[in-house]
């Protein structure tokens, strides 16, 4: 097979996050404890120019390269400059709290950028098995992270329950890809398509693929029943592994299904459809009714990204483009909205001292009057509250499910999003109304305190003007 160098041009974002990994390996082995901070400067500034590299590659036509495995198309362009982003804002928010730690290493940086780069070969996969790699070298970066920090029994705890779950999350999802070419003698998506489109559920081997397929998408995106992993990774982990994983990994697991349930899969969206509406409605009811139980904050937070993933799958259920788009803007806001979250968590927290429970917002007002603005912000808009983007949100993928006359699931996810306001509420009540704890200074560098208020800010001012992230979403299934 000729090997054309014009092929690798579509693949440059991803060629380069690759070099960049590499190099912050090289350049940490050169430097002195005092030097650390390096690492992060010439991360932060890598991911810039990743997000540039997109921005000057995209817009074109849909490209397949790479004998057929790569594709580069708009929803690629979109959602790997997301992710960069993300991770941007990820990293940005974490320097301080990495350093209190001693975590201030290269090897954090690393994998992280690995597991950006796993986000994106899923974002860009034209086959199962691209998909499945991509998903392989994300988890695998995710799993030390979690247990980044050598001193917490709580992290090591939550590692081991991640990597279990998450290994039988990716038996299953390779077991399910494994009968899809059983059923169809291919892996690439438009052949495994046509395959569908021939034979839909005359094949039984087909069938039981879709099955294990969409069980191991919801193990990735933490849809109920397959959620467990969720809240004690959640609690356990740093919590700036925790913002990290609560946000950009889940645009790339809406990229997953989309790839493998749409492109692949698509011709048996009416038996996927039934299995999503049950897994929407379960996570949406448990996430909200459990997270209105929980005194830590991180594990409210978690079934709170629980019960989203439910609205997440409202729009896959529509089976349109309108729907997918509209799941395309939810995954991105909520991507953005979980950031900033952990964002102020990872801000109030210091050396000897996690700020993790919800006590620990108590007052925030009188401390920083900015953060506590900042945080409501988040929470309005997590609460679909107007004027902030996460009513656009919800609102958008009600729409969706409702145009294929399926009125009873809006109602139903409507009702939860009522009672999921509550917890979201509550945390505002306490920052406002509450006394705080304490009255110490809250002392940041100035890049984080920037990071968030462009993250807080964002959520009124997309709320208020949603039509340019909208419109891209749906040039992205045009």
């Amino acid at each position: 097979m000729d090997f054309n160098a014009a092929e690798l041009i579509p693949v440059l974002p991803e060629i380069f996050i690759l070099v960049l990994a590499s190099t912050v390996l090289l350049v940490d082995l050169y430097l002195r404890d005092d030097q650390r901070g390096l690492n992060h400067g010439i991360t932060l500034v890598g991911l810039l120019i990743g997000i540039g590299l997109i921005l000057a590659l995209g817009g074109g036509e849909r490209q397949i390269v790479l004998s057929g495995s790569f594709v580069r198309d708009p929803m690629s362009d979109t959602l790997n400059a997301i992710i960069l982003l993300v991770a941007f804002l990820a990293f940005a928010y974490s320097k301080d709290y990495l350093r209190d730690r001693n975590m201030l290493v290269g090897e954090y940086y690393v994998l992280g950028l690995f597991a950006v780069l796993g986000m994106m070969i899923m974002v860009s996969a034209n086959t199962f098995l691209v998909a499945y790699l991509g998903l392989e070298l994300l988890a695998l970066s995710l799993y030390p992270m979690v247990a980044f920090d050598r001193d917490s029994k709580a992290g090591a705890e939550a590692a081991m329950k991640y990597f279990v779950l998450g290994a039988l999350g990716s038996g299953m999802l390779l077991y399910g890809i494994s009968m899809v070419y059983g059923g169809t003698g291919a892996l690439d998506f438009p052949t495994v398509a046509a395959s569908v489109a021939d034979q839909g559920l005359d094949n039984k081997v087909l069938v039981f693929g879709l099955a294990f397929v969409v069980i191991g998408v919801a193990f990735k995106f933490g849809a109920v029943p397959f959620h467990m992993w969720v809240p004690d990774t959640y609690q356990g982990a740093p919590t700036s592994v925790v913002l990290f994983l609560s946000s950009a990994p889940k645009i790339a697991a809406f990229a997953l299904a989309i790839r493998l349930m749409v492109d692949g899969l698509g011709g048996l969206h009416a038996d996927w459809q039934g299995m999503l509406i049950i897994l929407a409605v379960l996570s949406m009811g448990l996430g909200n009714l459990v997270a209105i139980a929980q005194t830590n904050l991180k594990r409210m937070l978690a079934y709170s990204t629980i019960s989203h993933v439910g609205f997440i799958f409202l729009g896959l259920i529509a089976g349109t483009a309108q729907g997918y788009a509209a799941a395309m803007f939810y995954a991105i806001v909520y991507a953005l909205m979980a950031a900033g979250a952990f964002g102020v968590l990872l801000l109030l927290s210091r050396k000897g001292f996690e700020a993790e429970n919800l006590d620990d917002l108590k007052g925030l007002n009188e401390r920083d009057s900015w953060y506590a603005a900042m945080m409501a912000l988040l929470m309005f808009s997590m609460a679909g509250v107007p004027p902030t983007v996460g009513f656009m949100a919800k609102l958008l993928v009600l729409e969706a499910v409702v145009r294929v006359d399926l009125v009873w699931l809006a109602v139903v996810a409507v009702a939860f999003s009522i009672i999921g306001a509550f917890y979201y509420l509550r945390v505002i009540k306490l920052m406002y109304f509450d006394k705080p704890t304490t009255l110490e200074p809250i002392t940041v560098g100035a890049g984080a305190r920037v990071a968030l208020s462009v993250n807080g800010l964002a959520m009124l001012v997309l709320g208020l003007f949603p039509a340019g992230l909208l419109g891209i979403c749906q040039a992205a299934f045009a």
